[in-house]
């Protein structure tokens, strides 16, 4: 018998090539958001932004057109050091509240990045989560990696 309160967690880790301060606006700023955080073959809208509070994002299957959208508010910001938010889904049939927990920490070659996703709802396979924060944080370094001066 399967338990449909279970939940999963996902632990994951990744050094990037760029200063902790861009690695955090990527997490704070509402455009690189839509950008790097839908993974491969989704979309993102923001739906709604209110800086330090949270915001609401939707994800659209390019390939069938469904969406789901969901809710994050923050609980803790350290510039550049650490974010804390607690994620919800709009869908009812996705219950419960995810906590995630965001470090960053200089390192040698830029940043040390630790995610912790704790509480994903059983509807969701917790492998299919690694799959996609993977393709996330693939075109997260695509983002905060290079290193573009601005022109002449």
């Amino acid at each position: 018998m399967t338990d449909t309160n279970a939940t999963g967690t996902v632990r994951l880790h990744r050094i990037l090539a760029a200063p902790p301060a861009r690695v955090f606006r990527a997490f704070t700023d509402p455009n690189a958001l839509v950008r790097w955080m839908p993974p491969y073959g989704f979309t993102a809208r923001m739906l709604e932004f209110e800086a330090g509070v949270g915001y609401r994002m939707a994800f659209t299957n390019f390939s069938t057109g469904n969406s789901e959208s969901f809710r994050v508010r923050f609980v803790e910001l350290v510039e550049n050091e650490l974010l804390r938010h607690t994620d919800t889904f709009d869908n009812p049939d996705l219950p419960g509240e995810m906590h995630v927990t965001v470090s960053l920490k200089p390192s040698i070659a830029g940043t040390d990045l630790t995610i912790v996703q704790e509480g994903i709802p059983a509807a969701i396979p917790v492998d299919m989560c690694h799959l996609g924060w993977r393709d996330s944080l693939d075109m997260l370094a695509k983002l905060v990696e290079p290193e573009i001066p601005d022109g002449p």
